[in-house]
């Protein structure tokens, strides 16, 4: 195989995630326009909570002021503390539970939240010291949370999310009416 068939074949190999990992969507989280999230799936029901390609976050060029993982004053999610092959000690989620709060430079503040049942495995603590990665490397070092659903609730926890498809045709139908004149 000479050099440019190995390049094609690189760049035509999926990604880590695509191979080992399901996508699924919530879109317009608690009703705010375009407030998408994205969970990715582990065969081993480990969730990767991360953005949506469409959140405004990453959208127009924005640039992450601050993210703060502390959610009230009693609450934050940086005293999570796992042990064990059960994982004891994680703060357990539920589908709104606010994960971190995201503020950009001008201002506007979004709240990132777990969008699946479980217990709380870890936050990304790296993205306190560079919140670049967030807009960098969102599906991988730019990740929000990992979560552990319950067992008997693995199969179950995305019937209220969305599948790859059914997520672009909202996205698709969401351009179509902003793009109309009112």
């Amino acid at each position: 195989m000479d050099g440019t068939e190995q390049k094609e074949s690189e760049e035509n190999a999926p990604s880590v995630i695509d191979r080992y990992y399901t996508r699924w969507y919530r879109a317009d989280m608690k009703g705010k326009s375009s407030e998408d999230h994205c969970i990715l799936q582990h065969s081993n029901r480990i969730c990767v909570v991360t953005l949506a390609e469409t959140h405004p976050i990453l959208q127009n060029g924005r640039t992450i002021k601050s993210i703060n993982y502390q959610i009230s004053n009693g609450c934050s999610r940086l005293n999570n503390k796992v042990s064990g092959k059960s994982k004891r000690g994680g703060q357990f989620l539920t589908d709104f539970a606010p994960l971190c709060r995201i503020t950009c430079t001008d201002e506007t503040e979004y709240t990132i939240y777990s969008c699946i049942r479980g217990r709380l495995l870890e936050v990304n603590e790296n993205i306190l010291e560079r919140p670049a990665l967030l807009l960098e490397k969102p599906f991988t070092e730019g990740y929000i949370a990992v979560i552990l659903p319950k067992f008997e609730e693995s199969k179950s926890i995305t019937e209220n999310l969305l599948s790859r498809e059914e997520f672009e045709s909202i996205v698709s139908k969401r351009n179509i009416a902003e793009s109309q004149p009112s």
